[in-house]
This record gives C-alpha cells, sequence and structure tokens, in this order.
C-alpha cells in the first residue's frame, strides 16, 4: 500500500526508515521499589522496533518526578544498566529509540514520593473533578504541592540535564522532553499552575532553561520536546496558547533540535498554526477519545504539517504496525487489561501478522 507513513525520512538529525513513530506511552513495568527497567520492558520494546522511532515510556529524571507505581526512572547508575539492556535489544532488532524524561510536577503524591510533598511552579493543586492519582494503596486525591524555589528551579534543569547524560550512557538515541499533557514543563507554561512573582513567572522560561540545558548536555541534535499546546487534560488552562507557543518557538526555533512533537487537541489548531514557525523537523499526534487514526496521520504527512507521525496505542495494541499499514491489514482492538502495571498479558502478547519482521526493521542512522 502507498502510504506516506513508510516513506523514509531524512532531516538533519534523523534518518528514519519510515514515519511512524511509537509515542511514549506509560506501561509501569519497572521494578517499583528501584525504578529499574525489567527484562520484560526489553522484549516489550523490541518487539515494536520496526517502528521509524520508539520514543520510550516517561521516565523520571529527578527522584521528585516519579508519577506513579512501577514508573522508571534514569538518575543512578542501576538505572542506566537496566535501560541499557532494553537499548540493545531495540538495536539488535534494528529500531532507534529516544528516551522520554518526564517529570510530572504536582501530578503525584506523597505514596509514591516515600512521604515527601509534590513540587510545583506554585503551591496550587488540581482542582477536584480533575480525576485522581493511583498509588500503591489505590486511587487518592490530588494534593497541594510544594512552590519549587528559585533555586529547586535550578536544580530541576540541571536534573534533566543529568538524566539525559545517563540515557546517552544507556544507549538512547536521543531523548524527548516532556512538556505536555499538564505534567511540570506544562505547569510551568499555564496561567492556573504558574502564579510565580520571580523570573519563571514568565511561562516560557523554565522550558527554554530545560532544553538548553539538555542541549548543552549531549547535543542539539539528540534533543527533542513534546508539547500539547491547549490541552486541558490535569486542570491545565492557557487563555492564549498561540501567543505562549509563539514565543516559546521563535525562542528554540534556529537550535537545529532533533525534532519538535506537536499534539494536537482541544480547540487550538496547534499544528496549522506552529508549522510555519518551525524549520525543523515536526513530529505530530492528533490526540482525543479515539486513537489517532492511519487516515490523519497520511493527511498530515501529505499536508506538510508535520513529517512524522507519532502512534500511541496503536502501536500498544499492534507491535507491527507498519507491516499492518504496507498490507492494509486488519488492527488488533486494544484490551482494557494490561495497560498499567502486571506482567506479559496486554503487553507483549499482541498477535502480529503471519510472516511479519515486527522487531526486525532496517537500521537507519539518527545523527
Amino acid at each position: 500500500m502507498n502510504s506516506p507513513l513508510l516513506e523514509p525520512y531524512r532531516g538533519p538529525a534523523l534518518h528514519l526508515p519510515n514515519r511512524t513513530a511509537m509515542a511514549a506511552m506509560t506501561r509501569a513495568r519497572a521494578d517499583d521499589a528501584t525504578g529499574v527497567p525489567t527484562p520484560l520492558m526489553a522484549e516489550y520494546y523490541a518487539q515494536r522496533a520496526t517502528a521509524g522511532l520508539i520514543v520510550s515510556e516517561g521516565i523520571w529524571p529527578h527522584r521528585l518526578g516519579k508519577g506513579g507505581p512501577g514508573v522508571p526512572g534514569l538518575t543512578e547508575q542501576a538505572h542506566v544498566e537496566g535501560w541499557r539492556r532494553v537499548t540493545r535489544a531495540v538495536h539488535d532488532a534494528g529500531g532507534r529509540v529516544f528516551a522520554q524524561l518526564w517529570h510530572v510536577g504536582r501530578v503525584s503524591h506523597p505514596d509514591i514520593l516515600g512521604g515527601e510533598q509534590p513540587v510545583a511552579p506554585s503551591a496550587v493543586a488540581v482542582s477536584p473533578g480533575h480525576g485522581q492519582i493511583y498509588t500503591a494503596s489505590g486511587p487518592q486525591d490530588y494534593v497541594v504541592p510544594r512552590a519549587l524555589t528559585t533555586a529547586e528551579v535550578t536544580e530541576t534543569v540541571e536534573a534533566h540535564a543529568s538524566a539525559a547524560r545517563n540515557a546517552i550512557d544507556a544507549g538512547f538515541d536521543g531523548v524527548e522532553i516532556s512538556g505536555a499533557y499538564g505534567y511540570l514543563l506544562a505547569q510551568f507554561l499555564s496561567d492556573n499552575a504558574n502564579l510565580r512573582t520571580d523570573g519563571y513567572g514568565d511561562h516560557v522560561r523554565f522550558v527554554i532553561e530545560v532544553v538548553e540545558a539538555v542541549a548543552a548536555a549531549i547535543g542539539a541534535d539528540r534533543t527533542a520536546l513534546r508539547v500539547s499546546p491547549g490541552n486541558p487534560l490535569l486542570d491545565t488552562v492557557e487563555t492564549d496558547p498561540a501567543s505562549r507557543y509563539h514565543r516559546l518557538l521563535d525562542a528554540l526555533n534556529g537550535r537545529d533540535l532533533a525534532y519538535l512533537h506537536v499534539v494536537q487537541s482541544g480547540k487550538y489548531a496547534a499544528l496549522e498554526d506552529l508549522r510555519p514557525r518551525w524549520n525543523g523537523t515536526l513530529v505530530a499526534t492528533y490526540d482525543g477519545p479515539e486513537p489517532g487514526s492511519r487516515e490523519q496521520a497520511e493527511q498530515a504527512l501529505r499536508a506538510g504539517l508535520a513529517d512524522v507521525y507519532s502512534f500511541g496505542r496503536l502501536f500498544l495494541a499492534n507491535p507491527d504496525l507498519p507491516r499492518r499499514i504496507a498490507d492494509d491489514a486488519p488492527l488488533n482492538p486494544q484490551r482494557a487489561s494490561g495497560m498499567y502495571g502486571g506482567g506479559g498479558e496486554g503487553y507483549v502478547d499482541y498477535p502480529v501478522l503471519a510472516g511479519s519482521s515486527a522487531g526486525h526493521a532496517p537500521g537507519s542512522d539518527i545523527r
């Protein structure tokens, strides 16, 4: 089947065999006590190595950045060694993989953080009515976070850079910084979570500093940023996302980052507005109640709104997604069980097509 999703992509930093990326998805199979990746995780990612690019599940870059049981870390040598087994498995299967650095900020709980209070730009909790957070003892209401001091903001920037260095040491091809979906960077970008009166009351400053620090640590060509402009998830309010993200892109455009990942969700037409303002590689995702579809992805690529398209739930249920697109084959539905935590069920047991080469993709350079 002739699809732009199957065409190779050669950008300044990314050289990919196809334009189907696998988005970061929390799966919570790491050792909860240590945050060290497990052998089952290596199998899961290697199964999906035919993706043009894999982005790992969110990984905490700081001990206060953990967002739930079973979420992996990247702050110490044991984490590096665990992730090295994962990246080796992906590379042996012909794939490419970036680590997503994911500090959740206020979207945590003392039960997850060993009794410590979550941190955020300001002492503003996620409002009631925006769900609960899952902990080892069950669902809990969100708590009021502790506002980061100015010195702690600097420490958090440095923690992202340190975790990025660990990612490269672990064999990742690069890192994607999570600035989306109401987590720490998005909290700094928001109107209601960032009420600071110091210099970080400038909503884009923290994000720029994190990107700059990571790029300085591992190279701009191995540094990417993910954003979800206008997305209201987790009680995030951006009253004028166009203006805010124009400022952010104006500051980052021309820095030769590996890519910018834009999640299209909510009322703001982020892709259409931001694509002309970004000169580098742009990865797109449409996010809504239903998974982003092949048709949406192909339309975005053909319209020039994106260079690569990132699938989440479709890659979860279809390890051989590029093959299924090529053969115009039916897709496996996602099962309700096995999304978060547990063993192999709903994780490494999704079927592939007969004769599928899932997990054995031809390699391409990431420069």
